[in-house]
């Protein structure tokens, strides 16, 4: 099914996005566009410094930018307990995403 964004196809369900071919779990609805575009950013960079510390080969680089993949990724939604299970309610998945812009502004610049 087309994304209604523009971006790519999503299941019927709208819990994943496919790519290539591969379904990916989606970014959870619910977090504020705001929100979602500053954890996609801090995503973004993180693989970035993932890229550059294989480039490198720098072990303790290529951890801490892959902790701070995962963090974004768990802030979306994209990993951790499913936003779409009854195990995640709505509280939980917002303080989800708080807490993850708050670790990133913790840990900003490492």
């Amino acid at each position: 099914m087309p994304s209604e964004r523009g971006g790519p196809d999503r299941t019927d369900d709208g819990r994943y996005v496919i790519v290539r071919g591969r379904r990916w779990r989606a970014t959870d609805p619910d977090i504020p566009e705001e929100a979602a575009a500053a954890l996609r950013s801090h995503l973004m960079a993180a693989r970035r410094a993932v890229r550059e510390a294989k480039r490198t080969a720098d072990g303790d680089a290529l951890r801490r930018a892959r902790e701070r993949v995962r963090q974004a990724k768990v802030a979306l939604g994209e990993r951790g307990d499913p936003w779409w299970e009854q195990s995640a309610p709505a509280p939980a998945r917002a303080r989800r995403w708080r807490e993850g812009l708050a670790w990133f502004d913790r840990h900003d610049g490492s």
